[in-house]
C-alpha cells in the first residue's frame, strides 16, 4: 500500500512538471527592428514581441528614454494583443517603440527579458547600424531648392474662403459704424497730449535679461535643459522685435533662412547658429554639453545681441536726452 502511495505521488508530480514545461515552451519571446540601418538622426521601430497561451500573463520589460548612451527611445507605442491565427488558442502580444541615434556607428539594442510564473525568457541582442550624412567638400555650399509654386488664383482662394470673407466684411462694417459714432461724440473734446516717455533700447533689455540668466546659474545646478530654454526664448525675443521675422513661432532652420538676406555678419551668423542648434538639441535630443560649451553659448549670445543692436538716430537721441 505505501509503495503505491509513493509511486501515485511521483506520478502526480511529473505530470504537473510536464505541465508546466509544456506551457513554459508554449512562450516566445522576439525583439525585431523595422530597419537595421538608419541616417544620423532617423528614427526606426523597435518591436518587442510574446507568443503565448491565450490568458496566461507576463511581464513585458520595462524601457528608459535611453537604450543606451547612443540610442534614445522617442515615443511608445501601444501595446496590442492578437489571436494567433496558426495556432488556435495562442496571443500574440506586440510593443513598439521609435528609436533614433545621433551618433554614428555600430550599436547593439540589448537583450530583453520577459518574467512570468513560468519562468524567464530572453530576447536576441539587436545590432543598429547608424550612418553619418556624407558631404561632398568638394563641391560649393548652396541653397536648398524653393517648392515649385502651384498655380492658386484669386477665384479659387474666394471660393474657398467666401465664408470668411462674408464675416470680414461684416465686421469691418460694425467697425466702422462704431468708430463713426466714437470720433462724431469726441469731436468737441480737447485732445489731451500725452508726455513722451523715452523707450528702452531692445540690446539693452536682451542683455539684462543674459545677464538675469547667467546669475541663476542653472547649468551649474545641472538644469542644462531649463537653461537652454531660456537662454534660446531671450535670444528669439530679440530676433522678433529687431528684425522682420516671427522667431518665436519659427524652427532655427527658418530663422536662418529669414536672417540671410539681412545686414548681418557672417561671424555673428555663426555665433547665432551655435546657441540655436546646441539648444534644440538639449530640448529635443537630449544633448549633455560640456561646460565650456555652456558658457560659450551665453557669450555668443551677447556678442550677437551687442554686434547687431539698433543703432538710434540723431532725433532719438535727443528725445532721450543724449547728445
Amino acid at each position: 500500500m505505501k509503495q503505491y502511495f509513493n509511486f501515485s505521488w511521483c506520478l502526480l508530480l511529473l505530470l504537473v512538471g510536464i505541465s508546466f514545461s509544456g506551457l513554459a515552451q508554449n512562450i516566445k519571446v522576439q525583439a525585431k527592428l523595422d530597419q537595421t540601418t538608419i541616417a544620423l538622426g532617423d528614427q526606426t521601430r523597435l518591436h518587442l514581441i510574446v507568443q503565448l497561451p491565450a490568458k496566461t500573463h507576463i511581464d513585458f520589460p520595462v524601457l528608459a528614454d535611453t537604450i543606451s548612451s547612443k540610442v534614445q527611445v522617442v515615443e511608445m507605442g501601444r501595446t496590442d494583443t492578437i489571436a494567433d491565427k496558426n495556432n488556435p488558442g495562442m496571443d500574440i502580444i506586440s510593443r513598439t517603440y521609435t528609436i533614433t541615434s545621433f551618433d554614428a556607428g555600430l550599436h547593439m539594442i540589448p537583450a530583453y527579458v520577459f518574467h512570468s510564473k513560468n519562468g524567464d525568457f530572453n530576447t536576441e541582442a539587436l545590432p543598429l547600424e547608424v550612418k553619418a550624412v556624407k558631404v561632398d567638400t568638394t563641391k560649393a555650399i548652396y541653397d536648398i531648392k524653393e517648392p515649385l509654386a502651384v498655380s492658386y488664383s484669386f477665384m479659387d482662394w474666394l471660393r474657398d474662403n467666401w465664408k470668411w470673407v462674408v464675416f470680414s466684411l461684416i465686421v469691418v462694417l460694425a467697425v466702422a459704424g462704431l468708430l463713426y459714432y466714437w470720433i462724431k461724440k469726441r469731436k468737441n473734446k480737447p485732445a489731451h497730449v500725452q508726455e513722451a516717455r523715452p523707450l528702452v533700447p531692445l540690446h539693452t533689455i536682451a542683455l539684462d535679461k543674459l545677464g538675469a540668466l547667467r546669475a541663476k546659474k542653472l547649468w551649474e545646478q545641472g538644469q542644462v535643459k531649463a537653461y537652454y530654454s531660456e537662454l534660446s526664448d531671450i535670444v528669439r525675443e530679440y530676433l522678433e522685435k529687431r528684425y522682420p521675422i516671427n522667431a518665436l513661432e519659427q524652427t532655427s532652420e527658418e530663422i536662418f533662412s529669414g536672417l540671410r538676406h539681412l545686414n548681418i555678419a557672417e561671424q555673428d551668423m555663426d555665433r547665432l547658429k551655435q546657441l540655436l542648434v546646441l539648444a534644440d538639441l538639449v530640448k529635443f535630443a537630449k544633448e549633455k554639453p560640456l561646460p565650456a560649451a555652456n558658457e560659450q553659448s551665453m557669450e555668443n549670445a551677447i556678442s550677437f545681441v551687442m554686434n547687431t543692436k539698433e543703432i538710434p538716430s540723431l532725433t532719438e537721441n535727443k528725445f532721450n536726452g543724449h547728445v
